[in-house]
């Protein structure tokens, strides 16, 4: 008979820890309320943030809600349901960055669900921004919301990129409530 006489090694534990994270989804054009439908019918945690925008038809003006980033929507998954997320009807792919899926910042995407309907009211400025800044909101409800300034429409409103997923927004947002983060040199294209 022969016995093994190496102690036991316990198997390590896998990374099965269940912590959840926000990625980035490119949905099929025009599918993103169907698709978010799909995704919470199978019990995955999404967010599709809509805001109303008046519509004008031939006959009549209608307010309607509509996907602030066009063809993206957001999931809130652990590592262990990310192929399952693919195999919803309308996903295209995960936004990557190198060949893997960029997490988002939970507080950016508190910002994003704080900014949906809602308004800033108007301040002073007197803070200079150029165009390729870096920024990082400051105050009000989308404090944490970093993105590079795209354009500078007037005192109230800025163009934001926000990087994760490579697209950009207008915000009602002063001046006043943004701040240039520090080291970060401009990137123009």
């Amino acid at each position: 008979m022969i016995t093994n006489t190496q102690p036991k090694t316990q198997n390590p534990k896998p990374e099965t820890e269940s912590h959840k994270s926000w990625y980035a989804l490119y949905t099929k054009p025009r599918n993103e309320k169907k698709t978010f439908g799909s995704l919470s019918e199978v019990g995955i945690e999404a967010y599709l943030p809509l805001i109303k925008t008046l519509k004008q038809w031939s006959d009549r003006k209608k307010w309607v809600e509509e996907p602030l980033f066009r063809s993206y929507i957001f999931v809130h998954i652990e590592k262990s349901e990310y192929f399952n997320v693919l195999n919803i009807n309308g996903i295209v792919r995960y936004i990557t960055f190198e060949g893997k899926a960029v997490a988002i910042p939970e507080n950016q995407i508190q910002a994003i669900k704080q900014y949906v309907g809602k308004d800033f009211e108007p301040l002073d400025d007197i803070k200079e921004f150029n165009v390729g800044d870096k920024v990082e909101v400051i105050k009000g409800s989308l404090m944490g919301l970093q993105g590079r300034l795209i354009s500078i429409k007037n005192k109230q409103k800025v163009k934001i990129e926000i990087e994760a997923i490579s697209q950009s927004v207008y915000l009602s947002v002063p001046k006043s409530f943004l701040e240039i983060i520090k080291g970060i040199t401009r990137n123009m294209h």
